[in-house]
């Protein structure tokens, strides 16, 4: 015999807790509505239709797409040895892997430009070697969004793999599979909508990327001018094409946003 629940009451919300809620959800809401509002929708069409933005438009999507393959391929592992291996100095490195979360865009491009300049750390001898310079190319494109976007795939990736019952992967071990078969066959299939999630993020994160961007790749049309750059100059130029590539950048978010609905991630 099944038993039907009364459906559960509605609760309401203090008023000391609404009042502060609703003030902080339109201070967010208000520039984004701006935004669209303001929006040139008439001048949209032709504004992004240009060759400068469809160049910018077209080395974003290709160096962000590059940078998640990247991200996914580096930050799966990462955060794999995060969540399941035990050894010395785990907070540490889970803290490097947080450092480009917090830290400005801009010293994140300074900090590449030391590591891998032509003067820097690694990009020295790289260059004195190999002749191979890494700044103001595309390739630095990449290598500013990896190290600015890679985090929010380990972070999510991370959680995701705690919330995993470890109990598969012992009972793989006592069925004879190898570490390497069992992370391929169950560890990965159960973590794939977390991956998915975290790939997003990425790509999300690489595609607006700034700062990090002008510092270490500097501002080339059609080698390192990206969307988020050809904004920024814009709006001395020509403020209604600014708003219309920003709006095409919150379009984005928006699609990538809902992608990520909590029942996706609750799978």
């Amino acid at each position: 015999m099944q038993v039907s629940l009364p459906p559960e009451p509605a609760r309401r919300t203090p008023a000391g807790v609404a009042v502060p809620a609703a003030v902080g959800f339109i201070f967010l809401l208000l520039p984004i509505a701006a935004l669209i509002i303001r929006a040139p929708l008439r001048r949209a069409g032709p504004a992004l239709l240009t060759a400068d933005v469809l160049r910018a438009l077209r080395l974003s999507i290709v160096t962000a797409s590059v940078t998640t393959v990247l991200a996914v391929l580096l930050g799966v592992p990462l955060a794999y040895v995060l969540a399941r291996s035990q050894f010395r100095g785990r907070s540490v490195v889970r803290a490097v892997v947080l450092v480009p979360l917090v830290l400005p865009p801009v010293v994140g491009g300074v900090a590449l430009l030391l590591a891998l300049g032509r003067r820097g750390v690694a990009g020295g001898p790289l260059f004195r070697l190999f002749g191979l310079s890494l700044p103001f190319t595309s390739t630095a494109v990449v290598v500013a969004q990896l190290f600015v976007a890679m985090p929010f795939l380990v972070v999510t990736v991370e959680g995701a793999l705690r919330g995993l019952d470890s109990r598969y992967d012992d009972a793989a071990a006592t069925l004879g599979a190898s570490r390497w078969f069992t992370f391929v066959h169950v560890t990965l299939p159960m973590l794939a909508p977390g991956v998915a999630a975290g790939a997003a993020l990425c790509w999300a994160r690489a595609l607006g990327e700034f700062g990090a961007t002008i510092t270490f790749a500097g501002n080339y049309p059609g080698t390192t001018q990206t969307v988020p750059i050809k904004v920024y100059l814009a709006l001395e130029t020509d403020p209604d094409a600014a708003v219309a590539l920003s709006l095409l950048l919150l379009l984005v978010s928006v699609l990538i946003l809902a992608g990520l609905r909590d029942n996706w991630l609750r799978r």
